[in-house]
């Protein structure tokens, strides 16, 4: 008996796909399986039995950098003063992507001010508050049965594959969990991936996970990760054994983030990153979180990201973004491998689904 995905939604934020024995076909109905289905066109409340038996989301940690920081992003050429409204400024940040961590502020005149460093105050004009994303990918207690991924923008599945939904087709949010049961491909060679009891994506709406055997130059007993270029994903071994699984965001095509082999050579938990100063994509940004420099050639690194929330494309200048609490948890959970963590940056080839 094969099994199928239900879905489940908490305040805005993912909750885990749960996963339930299917029932025998003259008692399903499809109002029973879905909250919303075309064909039946009900709605139904249900509540169902969650057994989290392969896929969980990892135990808060009590020291984590996630919402212990304020960050914002500083207008092009603003002003940094001395104290709030007062005298001349004391530099000007220049033009670029920068990022600061706002320590406090204060209302003068009727005007905010933020504290972004010791010294030094921004007027509300010049900066922007930023919203870190939540999204967390998943701890893997075993190995995992078939592929999964995530919904990378919101979708409405289909029956059959290369078919348009029905009007009144459930909406799959972005960063929805899914599993992958089949996979075929159509006429103009896109891939639809079956994600349970004959519901149908386009290739072009997830992000998929594959267990992959370790790379040759992997011991038996070594930890390592995977940043798979073509999904966007990521995923932490132990050994054969796939422990982690998230989205990311790794170089632009202009800033390609390099193939190949490396282990991580120096980490910090917070940490400045700054680039191309005096060219158009000069960056400058505070306090990045988790930190794993591993291609020592490009100064390349896993790191947690607070600026952007578009895990599942590319959207980095080389280095591969993590949501912060991916970061985190691959930063300590590393922090006891038996030696410095290996990352394989490779590109997959999706047809392998078909095989």
């Amino acid at each position: 008996m094969f099994r199928i995905i239900r879905f489940a939604f908490i305040s805005g934020s993912l909750a885990l796909a749960f996963i339930m024995p299917a029932p025998p076909p003259s008692e399903a109905s499809e109002c029973s399986l879905f909250l919303r289905d075309e064909a039946a066109s009900c709605t139904v409340e249900f509540e169902p039995e969650i057994r989290n038996e392969i896929f969980v989301t990892p135990e808060a940690v009590d020291n984590s950098l996630f919402g212990k920081r304020i960050y914002a992003r500083l207008a092009d050429n603003a002003n940094v003063y001395p104290g709030p409204g007062q005298g001349i400024p004391v530099r000007n940040v220049g033009d670029g992507f920068l990022y600061a961590t706002v320590i406090r502020w204060e209302k003068v005149n009727d005007e905010t001010w933020y504290q972004i460093n010791y010294g030094e105050y921004v007027h509300e004009d010049d900066i922007l508050l930023v919203t870190v994303s939540d999204f967390q990918g998943v701890q893997i207690l075993h190995q995992p049965e078939r592929s999964f991924g995530w919904v990378v923008q919101n979708v409405q599945p289909s029956r059959q594959p290369d078919t348009e939904p029905g009007p009144s087709a459930i909406v799959l949010d972005r960063y929805t969990f899914i599993e992958i049961y089949d996979a075929v491909q159509d006429d103009d060679e896109w891939i639809w991936y079956d994600i349970g009891n004959g519901r149908w994506v386009k290739q072009t709406f997830v992000s998929v996970v594959d267990v992959n055997p370790r790379p040759t130059e992997v011991g038996p007993n070594e930890f390592w990760t995977e940043v798979d270029l073509y999904e966007q994903t990521f995923a932490a071994y132990e050994g054969d054994r796939m422990v982690y699984a998230t989205l990311i965001s790794s170089g632009l095509n202009r800033w390609p983030t390099r193939e190949g082999i490396f282990q991580v050579w120096e980490r910090f938990k917070e940490y400045k990153m700054s680039g191309a100063e005096g060219k158009v994509d000069y960056y400058y940004l505070e306090d990045v979180p988790y930190i794993m420099y591993f291609d020592q050639l490009n100064s390349i690194a896993l790191h947690g990201t607070y600026w952007h929330d578009r895990y599942g494309y590319k959207h980095s200048h080389g280095c591969v973004n993590m949501p912060i609490l991916d970061a985190e948890w691959v930063f300590n959970w590393s922090a006891n491998a038996p030696s410095d963590l290996l990352v394989w940056v490779h590109t997959s080839d999706p047809n392998d689904h078909l095989n």
